[in-house]
């Protein structure tokens, strides 16, 4: 593939194709934030109406339960008229469903008791329960129901289009031991008008799937599995469906709420079409698609002529090239421009003018890079011996650790183990970073080893801060320290001692404290320490290794902080957790 072409294609590979697939990538989000947010907006929406209609129904509730107690309608109801003058009269007399409930409650339509008493007359309020009542579904559930609520559309000549939803409720009259259902209709020109407030198609159904109250007039009345939104909708539970209204993805949403003491409830719904959702969304994305694509062909025109250009002094500058190869040192590039072209042209004149003067040096550094290969396959075959002599050493170890074991040595079986473990860690440090785990476990095996070269004169403590095991660093920077302690510190004490190590994450870093109370240092001795890590002094090669790795790698503020005394010595740094340094 010719060079304009590979730079043409790796520009689009490289840019252009990541910025777009970031583009859709935003856009898609953005997508799908609308319809997060939409459901969201929706749920609010459902919580909002259930709340309103709760208020709604609550009035009705009240009102049913302040009849349940009227001892003037029991007396009507349960009394056996001798004519039907004393009906009208009772009638006449009692006036409480208007006067009491409708006339000041706009949430009452009418209110209606059936009561089995053949004496009474039929005047909308007060009725005779005849067998297709009796038999009806509304009747039966109610009656079984004893003292509940239930909501209910039921076809009823009393009713009309503002009255869609009705509460009915058994009433037990003790007096006469008798029962009668109590009816209410709901004014659900009230529930229509809450509805109306909302964007989103939804409507209210009862427990039969009858649509009572919408903010959309053709609905009402109907059954949910009649409308637009298909037979399947009916039997949906509560929750978030994506279902496919008149040949349109639309995302549903379902709840149910059941008002106080009642034993059936009410059904919301709502329809959002997801068109409508992702309509801004979908705009974005066209007018964002069509940038991206007048951007790419711009910069492939523009980058496929700058190609053209450099391509063509390359080709110029390759022929001049081949004549060099074949011998001939008398060539000499014209300079056309002072970019990089033109000062490679410069050199490359240059470099004719020199060649002669550098073929006996060409010679010689053949001999020394054929010296320098042989020296690397001699480092080769060291390296490889190297590995060899460590694994055989570990694999020998393991198996004198069995045989004490077998034979019961179980703290000889311990130490070699540890021994064993300590050499394979260190086998597989690879100089990149390691985790404080594994930084830890090599610590302990260390500690473990010289707790048994001392006959337990020498402890130690480890305390790591959960969460911080798994923070990333450069490896041996603890063990080092650890094995001051040891040498340095408590085998020349004659009681010996302990070594404490803790890791904490505080201040945006880990921190990492090794502590002993072993000898430490005199004010001369501490000072002099500090001094030769400040100056790099080749005397402290183990703390100034330590001290360097820091430095490169975390910056002055994770220097090596000693702090010491005649009851023991304190050495710490710390690692910032920022990316990039070290990491979690």
């Amino acid at each position: 593939m010719k060079l304009r072409n590979k730079m043409v294609l790796s520009n689009f590979l490289f840019f252009l194709l990541p910025f777009m697939l970031i583009g859709f990538f935003v856009v898609d989000q953005y997508r799908q934030s609308a319809i997060d947010k939409a459901t969201e907006q929706t749920k609010s929406t459902i919580e909002r109406v259930k709340m309103r209609t709760d208020e709604t129904l609550g009035v009705v509730i009240a009102a049913s339960s302040r009849l349940m107690l009227d001892n003037d309608l029991e007396t009507i109801v349960t009394t056996r008229y001798q004519n039907t003058i004393d009906v009208v009269d009772a009638y006449r007399e009692y006036e409480k469903f208007r006067s009491y409930y409708t006339d000041f409650n706009p949430e009452i339509s009418r209110i209606k008791l059936y009561v089995d008493n053949p004496t009474l007359l039929n005047n909308w309020e007060f009725l005779p329960i005849e067998k297709d009542t009796e038999t009806s579904f509304w009747y039966q559930a109610a009656r079984k129901q004893s003292g509940l609520i239930g909501w209910y559309y039921f076809p009823d000549v009393t009713r009309n289009a503002n009255s869609m939803l009705s509460l009915v409720r058994s009433v037990y009259f003790a007096e006469s031991r008798t029962f009668g259902v109590q009816v209410m209709d709901v004014n659900t020109n009230l529930l229509n008008s809450m509805l109306r407030q909302e964007d989103t198609e939804t409507v209210l159904a009862d427990g039969n799937g009858v649509i009572v109250a919408s903010n959309r007039d053709s609905m009402i009345g109907r059954k949910i599995q009649d409308t637009h939104l298909g037979p399947d909708a009916v039997d949906l539970k509560p929750g978030t469906y994506d279902l496919d209204v008149d040949g349109h993805k639309s995302k549903v949403f379902v709840d149910e709420f059941t008002p106080d003491k009642s034993f059936s409830g009410l059904r919301i719904m709502t329809v959002s079409p997801i068109e409508s959702i992702v309509r801004e969304a979908n705009r974005i994305n066209r007018t964002g698609l069509l940038v991206i694509s007048v951007a790419a062909v711009l910069a492939l025109i523009l980058i496929y002529f700058i190609c053209t250009l450099l391509t063509k002094r390359l080709l110029n500058f390759s022929r001049q090239i081949n004549r060099v190869s074949m011998g001939n040192f008398n060539v000499a590039l014209a300079l056309d421009g002072n970019d990089e072209i033109g000062q490679i042209t410069r050199q490359f004149n240059q470099m004719v003018a020199n060649i002669r003067d550098l073929m006996e040096e060409v010679t010689k550094s053949h001999e020394q890079t054929n010296e320098l290969e042989r020296k690397q396959s001699e480092i080769k075959l060291k390296m490889l011996a190297s590995q060899i002599n460590p694994h055989f050493l570990y694999n020998a170890l393991e198996s004198i650790r069995m045989k004490a074991h077998l034979k019961g040595e179980k703290e000889i079986s311990q130490a070699v183990k540890m021994l064993g473990k300590l050499m394979r860690k260190n086998l597989e440090i690879k100089g990149q970073e390691i985790s404080l785990r594994d930084e830890i476990e090599i610590v302990r095996c260390y500690l473990e080893i010289q707790k048994f070269r001392h006959d337990d004169r020498i402890d130690y403590d480890i305390d790591v801060e959960p969460g911080a095991e798994r923070v990333t660093l450069l490896p041996l920077l603890i063990q080092p320290l650890v094995e001051n302690s040891v040498i340095h510190g408590l085998e020349r004490h004659f009681d010996g001692g302990k070594v404490a190590v803790r890791a904490r994450l505080e201040d945006g870093g880990l921190t990492v404290t090794v502590e002993d109370n072993g000898i430490g240092f005199s004010p001369e001795k501490l000072e002099a320490v500090r001094q030769s890590l400040a100056e790099q002094e080749a005397e402290r090669i183990g703390l100034n290794n330590i001290q360097q790795r820091l430095r490169l790698t975390y910056g002055s503020r994770s220097e090596l902080r000693i702090e010491s005394s005649q009851q023991g010595t304190r050495v710490s740094f710390r690692i910032p957790l920022t990316e990039g340094i070290a990491h979690v």
